[in-house]
């Protein structure tokens, strides 16, 4: 019986989560239960996996259990982007091998393929517009991070403008920027909202368990996963919880639960988005990974991220929100000095699964057990399709994709403790210091 350490623990305060709409979050789970298959982690990856298992097996029931309400956790804290684009920030050109550039690009389209789908089947209330993404820079060095970029979109035959410091103040209203490429693939969603939507859309034969915190697992034959109201026992175990699954004793050492943290705006007045300008809604990603991303909303709200935390034991700290939501005030006002008195509503924190050489896991973990984990923050696209394509696989399917994810050597290993945690704080502090006005 292996002892689950690490569990989520997401501060209360995510925006998007507060001003979805509204939902009863399914009951937890009591009792003692058995089934064929069972899916731990009711993000996007989860979620696309236990619909397509139950697309795949009408006559089992498929368990999903999550330890928070659907919504409350990574999924419905990221900044909203559903890039088609390769993303590769390991690159220099953000694109990186032509040939593995090209399938991560089939993946990204596929994930957006298939939620659109779903959104339009199910009437997802979710704010998808198909309204593409700037990549914006400030600094010499992001000028020559859109030149690189650039190249890379050329060798991929991928189309992109580029938007002068002139114009730009007409698309995002700011003249902040001195240069940005547009991209026209990206849509934005309110990620909570989507997420959520989507839980209450699964097929008949997938039963959710919210609010379920495994605590133990015993691997055998079967899994069993315990936790305070009772057990389930899996005759499959699927684990799409990211991070958390080093703590079910899989890939231990090799992701990293890396935070970022976001603001939201209250709701701008008439006479403040007049004063603003620009498009009605847009969604801006820096240069610089270490940056800020913006996005104005469908309801009028601004929304800013920039910074970062290494949080080893996947949780929220409180000291983390207190001292970044005053960068976000000063990176706000930096870039909108024309709303003096917009004041941000919520600020929250959001995990992402990372790993160093920025590789995932797709496949067998043991006898049984299975997973798709560590999307490197590309969650929205990315984990809807390999939690699809899982599924598939675990059908007795085969693609070119399903090979490609396959074949892929999955996350390194990380040093050991305490010099992974101060190689990553110093990595964290270096790249956001590096990153000045891109910040």
């Amino acid at each position: 019986m292996a002892k689950v350490t690490h569990t989520p623990a997401d501060d209360s305060t995510c925006g998007w989560f507060h001003l979805a709409p509204p939902r009863q979050a399914r009951p937890a789970h009591r009792g003692t239960r058995t089934a064929r298959w069972v899916v731990v982690g009711a993000g996007f990856t989860g979620l696309a996996t236990a619909r397509q298992l139950a697309l795949h097996f009408p006559d089992d029931e498929i368990v999903l259990v999550d330890a928070q309400e659907v919504g409350f956790g990574s999924s419905g804290r990221n900044a909203g982007f559903a890039i088609d684009l390769p993303h590769d920030i390991g690159a220099d050109d953000y694109i990186g091998d032509i040939a593995v550039a090209t399938m991560s690009l089939k993946l990204n389209l596929t994930g957006q393929t298939l939620l659109k789908q779903l959104i339009k089947q199910h009437n997802i209330d979710c704010q998808l517009r198909e309204c593409g993404k700037y990549q914006a820079a400030v600094e010499d060095r992001g000028i020559a991070v859109l030149d690189a970029y650039r190249r890379g979109l050329d060798k991929l035959e991928q189309p992109y403008e580029l938007i002068s410091q002139e114009a730009l103040p007409g698309h995002i209203g700011t003249p902040f920027y001195r240069q940005a490429l547009f991209t026209p693939g990206t849509a934005l969603i309110q990620p909570a909202a989507l997420v959520r939507g989507l839980a209450d859309s699964l097929p008949s034969n997938v039963t959710l368990y919210e609010n379920t915190v495994i605590t133990q697992v015993e691997y055998g034959d079967t899994a069993r996963l315990v936790h305070a109201g009772g057990t389930i026992t899996a005759e499959k175990l699927v684990l799409t919880n990211n991070a958390f699954a080093m703590s079910f004793g899989f890939l231990k050492g090799r992701m990293l639960p890396v935070f970022t943290y976001a603001s939201l705006t209250r709701p701008l007045t008439e006479e403040e988005q007049a004063r603003l300008g620009g498009k009605p809604y847009w969604g801006v990603i820096p240069a610089d990974p270490f940056g800020s991303t913006l996005r104005r909303t469908v309801d009028n709200r601004l929304l800013m991220r920039n910074s970062f935390s290494f949080n080893p034991d996947g949780a929220s700290q409180q000291k983390y929100l207190q001292r970044f939501v005053k960068r976000h005030h000063a990176s706000f006002q930096k870039r909108f000095p024309m709303l003096p008195d917009v004041g941000f509503d919520y600020t929250w924190g959001g995990s992402l699964a990372m790993s160093r050489n920025h590789m995932a896991h797709f496949g067998e973990l043991a006898r049984n057990v299975y997973g798709a984990l560590c999307c490197n923050g590309l969650g929205v696209t990315r984990g809807t399709v390999t939690g699809t394509l899982l599924a598939d696989w675990l059908a007795g399917q085969r693609s070119d994709l399903i090979d490609f994810l396959l074949a892929a050597p999955g996350p390194n290993s990380n040093p050991p403790q305490p010099l992974l945690s101060a190689g990553v704080n110093l990595n964290l502090a270096w790249g956001q210091y590096r990153a000045g006005q891109e910040s």
